[in-house]
């Protein structure tokens, strides 16, 4: 599902080299779409347009979910959202019919849920459903795209704007600075104030955010007061992506990856070093635009990252291609090996690990494209 614009607001999309269509077998007269060329202006208006599900989850409910039968707790986090679901869907919170013979509490006290577990166990797919079961207005989208918004409209804009929203979904929720902490410390404060309940969805628990990042203790008072703010549910599994999956198929040669962005209409080839070094000058709110008319993604070279800046670029880039279900071929290393072991045992490491789960997938489905 793609957003709709509110009118007058100009739309980001670059398209790609014009050329005739060609035959699915044949090499295409059509240039691909160098990543590299791309700096996308993104209206404030489009992020807040666009607070909505990615297209991978814009058709989810919780009866697509598919919980693993060895964890009661991935059948509990359906049971307590669609409660949850329930109490926003009527004003005196009586329950709907669950997918499950099982009933579950509805969440009391707390604003919002804050979904705890590992990668891949289903979490925004979880809270996508949610998303899609309550009434609006409401706003879905990443901890990164949240702090966007925010300083695109500035921080009073962005409380009257939220505000009148009667669910926020935020995904991926973490902190990685101080500033961060107080900044969603006291947005989140100000929208429960006004009524708004909130859902969110994360690698580590609440009380732990910041950890290994910044001295989180001294900040101690934001990290409890957002806490306070939702009922923990941890969902234990194993990474879906990977059951019973091979581990990160083998790279191509450059020539492979040439000739497959040459017959793909709508792929992009880059340099995997140039490209690393372009999301430097492009602020991570615009990576999604970035991306905007690409059908898939072709990457020369790919290398171990050498340093932590470029290493969380790479994280969120990873984040929206795989939002956008984009197929990657690439050359070089396996993606399993892009981060090193250092930064595998650092604080942050259950980002770099999603970000491997995410490319390792997308690497998958290269071969629908040779």
């Amino acid at each position: 599902m793609k957003a709709s614009l509110p009118p007058g607001v100009p739309s980001t999309n670059v398209p790609a080299a014009p050329g005739p269509h060609a035959d699915t077998h044949a090499i295409t007269a059509t240039a691909p779409i160098a990543l590299t060329d791309r700096r996308p202006v993104v209206p404030a208006e489009r992020l807040v347009a666009e607070m909505v599900p990615p297209p991978r989850f814009s058709d989810v409910s919780f009866g697509t979910y598919l919980p693993d039968t060895s964890q009661p707790s991935q059948y509990e986090a359906v049971q307590v959202l669609e409660q949850f679901a329930a109490t926003l869907n009527s004003a005196d919170g009586a329950p709907k019919r669950s997918w499950f013979r099982r009933s579950a509490p509805a969440p009391t006290g707390p604003a919002g849920v804050y979904l705890d577990g590992g990668y891949g166990v289903g979490k925004t797919h979880l809270l996508a459903s949610l998303w899609h079961a309550t009434p609006g207005p409401k706003a879905f989208g990443t901890f990164v795209e949240l702090t966007n918004l925010v300083g695109a409209l500035g921080f009073q804009q962005a409380v009257q704007t939220l505000s009148g929203h009667k669910l926020l979904c935020i995904d991926e929720f973490e902190l990685d600075d101080p500033g961060d902490t107080v900044l969603v410390s006291t947005l989140l404060g100000r929208l429960v104030d006004n009524g708004v309940k909130l859902c969110a969805t994360s690698n580590t628990l609440p009380e732990k955010l910041g950890e290994g990042r910044f001295a989180a203790a001294d900040f101690l008072r934001e990290i409890q007061g957002l806490s306070a703010h939702f009922r923990p549910l941890r969902i234990d599994g194993q990474d879906y992506r990977h059951r019973g999956l091979p581990e990160a198929p083998p790279p191509y040669t450059d020539e492979d990856v040439e000739a497959a962005a040459a017959r793909t209409e709508g792929a992009s080839l880059d340099d995997f070093a140039t490209l690393l070094d372009h999301l430097s000058a492009v602020h991570p709110s615009r990576y999604g635009a970035m991306l905007d008319d690409v059908r898939a993604v072709c990457l020369r070279g790919v290398r171990p990252v050498e340093d932590q800046s470029t290493a969380l670029r790479l994280v969120v880039l990873a984040d929206r291609m795989y939002d956008r279900e984009l197929p990657i071929t690439a050359s070089g290393i396996p993606f399993d090996q892009v981060f090193s072991e250092e930064m595998l045992r650092g604080g942050y490491r259950k980002k770099y690990l999603r970000a491997i789960s995410r490319l390792v997938a997308l690497a998958r489905d290269s071969r629908t494209l040779l």
